[in-house]
Order: C-alpha cells, then structure tokens, then sequence
C-alpha cells in the first residue's frame, strides 16, 4: 500500500504549497491534518486545551486514535495567534455545540476574507443553525465557507483507507480550493453546488443512526434496520426540502452515502450510542463514558424544533425524541413506528 500511495502521489503532482490551520484536536482534527501535511502544505493544529495539546505535539499520539501518529511537520498549538497568523485556509473540526465559544474567542486572530472549511456535522441546539452558519455569526463577514462531507470513518482514514465526500461552496472556487487541498490518494473529492443540503444530510443523519443502533442493541435484524434507514432518509429528504435543499443531494455521497456508514459501522458513535441504549443503558451513563461528543443526541432536539417550524411530518426523528429526552421505553418506541397508520409508501408526503 505504502508504494502505490508514493506512485500515485508522484502521479498527481505537486501544486502551490497552502499554509492551512486545522482548528480541533478530535479524531477528524488529526486525520485531516494528516491528509493536508501528505498533500504538501504547511499545517497547523490548533486545541483548546493547553494540556492535551502539550501531550499531542510531544508525543505525536492521541488517546482518541490509538493507531494515529501525527507528522513531525504539523506545527501543534494552543495559541491561537501562532495557529492563525498568515493561514490561507482554516477548517473548523470543533463539534457543533461548541463552535461558537471557540470560534468567538478565535475570533480576532482569523485572518480577513480566508476562506474557513468546515467537517461539523450538526445543529445548534439553542439557534437552531447549522455549523457554517455559527461560524458566520462568530467570526464575522467576509469568510466564504465550505462545507466538507461525506461517509468518513476516522478510524478508516487513519489507516489511509479510500474514502470519498463532497466540497460545497456558494463559491465555486473555494468549493475547488478546498477540494485540492485535500487531494491525497485515498480521498476522493467531488465539488458540490448544495451546501445547505450537504450541511443537513451531515447532521440529519446523525438521529437515524441512533435509531439504527438502537435496532442492534435490541437484535431486531436487518430487515428493521434496513427499514429504518430507508424511511429515515425519507423524513430527512422531506425536511431537506422544505428548508430549501436539493433533493438530489440526499441521494449522493453527503446523503445517503454518509447515512449508510453511520448506520452500519461499527465505529459511528452515534450507532453505537443506540445499541448501547438498546442494551438498556442510560442515556447519561453512554454520554459520560464515550469519551467524544455524539453529535445526534442535541441534534434530536434541534430536529424536532425544525419538524415543528417546518411542519413536516418526522415520525423517527420524533420518536427518538421521546426517548431521548422523555423516558419512552424501547419497547413502546416499536410499536408506536410499527402501529403507525397503513399508507402507500411516499417519498415527500
């Protein structure tokens, strides 16, 4: 494997070098700032906590990625300044609920206009936007975005296994930008004209993969989960458009590509937070010893906000809200999905 990434990097070429600041330290953090240092650019990578930063850039590991050795190249940092200043590009690998404190503190280091990348994948519980939108409210005008998706495993790239996603822009040439910067053999990048339905695909998802491991931890079988996915992507299409996304884009690589490997691999956090419920876990109990953030538990919340808002009609969605946030036992969850009125099968309605 070693001599035909060597190959085909040669094959590809070389560009203009890119100074790129990776903001987060979590599993994407690191297999991104992996995929940019083999591209050839100058990276940097920037967390918030001083310690595990200090541990990170002394012994290349992370306890998140217990494969992962981090390039001596990449420059790593808590402060901000030094990670920021100069930057061409910045990608934001801070989850969700957690953009806007970071990002406002980093606020006055962003260099103006540099375009901010962007892999988060979810919804603010409290305003209900998406990551690209937080981002924009914290860092100011001026930064075009880019959202960055698709079905990506950490644990599978860290072993530089093919993977494939989408860069979204309202800016073709950032969209382009960021698709060449992450240009390495084991990553194939598409460009994409729907960031509003990539950025939703990347978060919807996330509350059906509950429900999908939910399945498993209860050993319902395939044929439940199978139909679980394939009425969950209906419900996320059907509020997809109706806040303005492209249907088409729920059928791609950032839709329905991304929902398959979250609802299957054995490495989704969001999955594996079901079968954990189904296997009769607390809620508390899973969140407090998984040891990195489950993107689809405040997402349920944000969800059923936008069902409501929307007036569109979610049953899953809603029904993990029930047992998330309002003790619905499993086993009433099931019937309440199964007893639903008979119907012809619809995508929208």
């Amino acid at each position: 494997m070693g001599n035909l990434i060597g190959y085909l990097v040669q094959k590809k070429g070389r560009y203009n070098m890119a100074v790129v600041t990776v903001i987060g330290d979590g599993q994407m953090g690191l297999v991104l700032a992996d995929a940019l240092v083999c591209r050839g650019n100058e990276v940097r990578l920037w967390g918030p906590f001083e310690d595990v930063v200090l541990a990170l850039a002394t012994s290349r590991k992370s306890t998140r990625l217990s494969e992962f050795s981090l390039d001596a190249k990449v420059l790593v940092t808590s402060n901000a300044q030094e990670a920021l200043q100069g930057a061409d590009v910045v990608v934001n690998a801070i989850p969700t609920q957690f953009i806007r404190d970071v990002w406002s503190g980093l606020a006055e280091h962003v260099p103006a206009g540099v375009p901010i990348g962007c892999v988060a994948k979810g919804i603010e519980i409290e305003s209900l936007m998406l990551p690209t939108e937080i981002l924009a409210s914290a860092v100011g005008d001026g930064h075009t975005t880019c959202v960055l998706s698709g079905p990506t495993i950490a644990t599978e790239l860290v072993r530089r296994q093919p993977a494939v996603m989408v860069s979204s822009s309202g800016d073709d040439a950032v969209a382009e930008t960021i698709q060449d910067l992450f240009d390495v053999p084991w990553l194939r990048i598409y460009t994409h004209a729907d960031p509003l339905g990539v950025e939703l695909a990347g978060a919807l998802k996330n509350v059906i993969a509950i429900a999908a491991g939910i399945c498993d931890g209860l050993q319902l079988g395939d044929n439940a989960k199978s139909a679980m996915l394939a009425r969950g992507l209906a419900e996320i299409s059907r509020l997809g458009v109706a806040m303005g996304a492209q249907l088409e884009t729920f059928f791609g690589i950032a839709g329905v590509g991304d929902l398959a490997t979250t609802c299957f691999s054995p490495y989704g956090r969001n999955r594996t937070c079901g079968e954990r419920l189904g296997r009769g876990e607390s809620l508390q109990e899973i969140t407090t010893t998984m040891g990195s953030v489950v993107e689809g538990v405040p997402t349920t919340k944000a969800v059923k906000a936008l069902a409501e808002k929307y007036n569109v009609d979610m049953p899953i969605a809603s029904t993990m809200y029930d047992v998330l946030f309002c003790d619905l036992s499993m086993k009433d969850a099931i019937a309440t999905l199964m007893s639903r009125n008979l119907r012809a099968e619809e995508l929208r309605g």
